[in-house]
């Protein structure tokens, strides 16, 4: 990382089972396979408003 961008570790802790299918989405689109799995992803405006939605189904953590 030569510009030195926050990221954020993102831990999906939660299962989507019956919640909106949206949200079961927007899980997969940021990456996610498996229950418990943790991603880096880029501190943006489009990963906070997805991040957002999911709230109840995530971990995050800010990662210099």
């Amino acid at each position: 990382m030569a510009n030195k961008e926050k990221m954020l570790k993102v831990t999906w802790i939660k299962s989507c089972i019956g919640y909106n299918s949206k949200q079961s989405l927007i899980v997969k689109a940021l990456g996610f396979k498996k229950l418990n799995e943790t991603r880096l992803l880029p501190d943006n405006d489009s990963i906070r408003g997805s991040l957002h939605h999911v709230a109840h189904l995530v971990k995050v953590e800010e990662v210099k």
